[in-house]
């Protein structure tokens, strides 16, 4: 008997049923199990923006009586009393919010604006405002509250059950100057992001993880200032999707976590080209996906400004067991990156990938009319889908010579060991040495063996190696905690000593 609410939880694990009770449906859920009834005086109907503000930096007139903000004071035996308290401590606590730049209510059950001009007359220096996780229903709230800020730079409304509007926004000012914008877990969608984008001209971060977002459209005309997008957890529903966002022009750091594609393609150009999309795209993340391919790989290496790329967990990586391997690959295949999955790449490290790669697919060039002759080097279409980068790799280093590209032999020390010629170019009466060394042995035990030979101490000690495949190529021998093999050393090359 009574009054009862429906109520649709965020989390359906607290509810109990689907608003159905004793046969009768009072009201509807999406989930099976996701509504309960309570009390009327049991639910938080939320306060409004400015409330909640003076709840969370303690500004409000409760609690200036518990800190004892009365208008009388006892001095001795005697009560003092203050003419005019109320309006000085009105007046301190104008002063306290007018200082305040940056209002997180974050989880404050905000609800509403509340009376007009009340937010812009108390709180003239906020620039930043955190709405997040509180029951803010609609985008019509969320403008009545900055349509009072007007220097808002950054906004974040996460976590509200938000409805935005069903027509374009253009025309509107009060988001003129916001910069920064985050949206997870608003159910927003991609169709109502291009409806409101017109009223954020100069946005440059946009967050908007966890939504319902499948299918993109071109956004023409919005966004244009857009520098961060981040559509992470949600499902889109394949890799041309990211088509219809290519030609943001200022997007430099694009976020595609858990999005369900399995492919990247740039159909615009070819191999060893630049594609024309993404033009600013220095970063992206596609880690958690189902990127099986490694022709996905290859195409990211079309993009003209990519320097840091985050690609964990997908089953292309499945088919190299090595860590280290699969990193030099990746490295390889993509010429102009920096840092790979937070790890940045050394001159060192991206010389040894190479040279690695160019010789591991040497034999597989040769089998498809590679040819270190430039008039007879025709490889096949198959062989340069599978490697793009392959030709480029030859022009810098040289094209392998079928002597320098052996099957692999079983690893046993004997095959791990390298018989090199050491050598002191500036120090013609030091005799050339010859020496084996295993392959895995590190620069900086070379460097202390050397110690033992020349009596110099290894910390003088620059070396470099001539490759007996690469005549007049010299390559520095720099970071003392890499091994021989890191720069492809091979029998036969020669080390050169210098201090």
């Amino acid at each position: 008997s009574g009054i009862w609410l429906g109520v649709e939880w965020d989390d359906p694990q607290r509810g109990k049923h689907d608003g159905t009770y004793e046969g009768t449906q009072y009201f509807k859920c999406r989930h099976p199990r996701g509504g309960s009834f309570i009390r009327p005086n049991k639910a938080n109907f939320g306060v409004d923006f400015l409330t909640a503000v003076k709840d969370r930096y303690g500004l409000n007139d409760e609690q200036d009586v518990q800190h004892g903000a009365q208008d009388t004071l006892v001095v001795g035996k005697k009560t003092v009393e203050f003419v005019g308290m109320d309006s000085i401590t009105e007046q301190q606590r104008q002063v306290q919010l007018n200082r305040l730049v940056d209002i997180s209510v974050r989880g404050c059950a905000v609800s509403h604006a509340g009376p007009t001009e009340e937010i812009s007359r108390t709180c003239t220096n906020v620039r930043h405002i955190d709405l997040s996780k509180n029951l803010v229903s609609s985008w019509e709230t969320v403008t009545a509250i900055a349509s009072q800020v007007q220097n808002l730079e950054t906004l974040d409304v996460s976590e509200n059950k938000i409805t935005f509007p069903s027509t374009s926004t253009s025309g509107s000012s009060v988001f003129s100057k916001l910069r920064i914008l985050a949206l997870y877990q608003t159910e927003i969608t991609w169709t109502e992001v291009l409806l409101c984008a017109p009223g954020w001209p100069v946005l440059e971060e946009l967050y908007l993880m966890s939504n319902n977002i499948t299918v993109l459209e071109r956004p023409d005309n919005v966004l244009q200032t857009l520098k961060l997008l981040d559509l992470s957890d949600n499902q889109l529903l394949d890799g041309d999707q990211l088509h219809l966002i290519a030609h943001l022009p200022r997007l430099e750091h694009l976020l595609l976590r858990n999005t369900g594609i399995s492919s990247i393609h740039f159909p615009d150009v070819g191999f060893g080209c630049k594609t024309k999309m993404f033009p600013s795209l220095k970063r992206l993340v596609i880690s958690d996906n189902k990127i099986s391919q490694w022709a996905s790989i290859n195409e990211l290496d079309k993009l003209p400004s990519l320097r840091l790329l985050l690609c964990h967990n997908n089953p292309f990586a499945d088919t190299e067991k090595n860590p280290e391997t699969l990193r030099q690959l990746i490295i390889a295949k993509i010429g102009q990156l920096e840092v790979l999955n937070k790890s940045e790449i050394l001159p060192a490290e991206r010389k040894g990938a190479e040279l690695d790669y160019r010789k591991i697919f040497g034999n597989d060039w040769l089998a498809a009319g590679g040819n270190s002759n430039p008039d007879k080097n025709k490889p096949s279409e198959e062989f340069l889908a599978a490697h793009p980068r392959y030709p480029s790799l030859c022009l810098k280093y040289g094209a392998p010579e079928e002597g320098e590209l052996k099957g692999r032999q079983p690893l046993t020390l004997k095959n791990q060991l390298l018989t090199l010629t050491i050598k002191c170019p500036e120090k013609p009466e030091q005799k050339p040495v010859e020496k084996k060394l295993p392959e895995s042995m590190t620069i900086q035990r070379v460097k202390g063996l050397l110690y033992r030979l020349l009596k110099i101490p290894g910390s003088e000690l620059k070396l470099s190696y001539e490759s007996s495949k690469l005549e007049g190529k010299e390559v520095e021998l720099d970071n003392d905690l890499k091994p021989l093999q890191f720069y492809s050393i091979e029998n036969g090359d020669c080390v050169l000593v210098r201090w």
